[in-house]
C-alpha cells in the first residue's frame, strides 16, 4: 500500500492506492489523546472506517466495513531508501486494546 497522510488543525487528509484500488482519506485526530478516526473511500466502490491510536513511529487500530467485517492495522512512515513493500502492514488480528465500534461522524 502507498499512503500519504496530512495532519493539520485536528483534521486528517490523504490518499493512496493498494491492491483494491485508488482511495482518499478524510478524518480527525486528537493531539492530546493521540486518537484518530478516518474514512477510507474507494471512489465508486466502498468505504472503510478506521479508528486508531498514535504511538511513537506508527498508528495502529482497527478497520470496519459497513457489513460489519473488521480487522486490525498498523502503519508507519517509509524510511529513506526503504522498499515500498515495507511502508505499511495489515495485521491479521484485531488488537485486544481497541474496542470495535463505528467511528463517529466526520461531518
Amino acid at each position: 500500500m502507498r499512503l500519504d497522510l496530512t495532519f493539520q488543525d485536528g483534521l486528517l487528509r490523504g490518499g493512496g492506492d493498494d491492491d483494491v484500488g485508488t482511495f482518499f482519506l478524510k478524518g480527525r485526530y486528537d493531539a492530546d489523546s493521540l486518537e484518530v478516526y478516518w474514512t477510507k473511500t474507494y471512489p465508486g466502490r466502498h468505504d472503510v472506517f478506521y479508528r486508531g491510536f498514535g504511538e511513537k513511529g506508527w498508528i495502529w487500530g482497527t478497520w470496519m466495513l459497513s457489513n460489519g467485517m473488521t480487522g486490525g492495522f498498523k502503519i508507519w512512515p517509509r524510511r529513506a531508501g526503504a522498499e515500498e513493500a515495507s511502508t505499511a502492514e495489515a495485521a491479521a488480528e484485531i488488537p485486544d486494546a481497541v474496542p470495535v465500534h463505528p467511528a463517529p461522524s466526520l461531518e
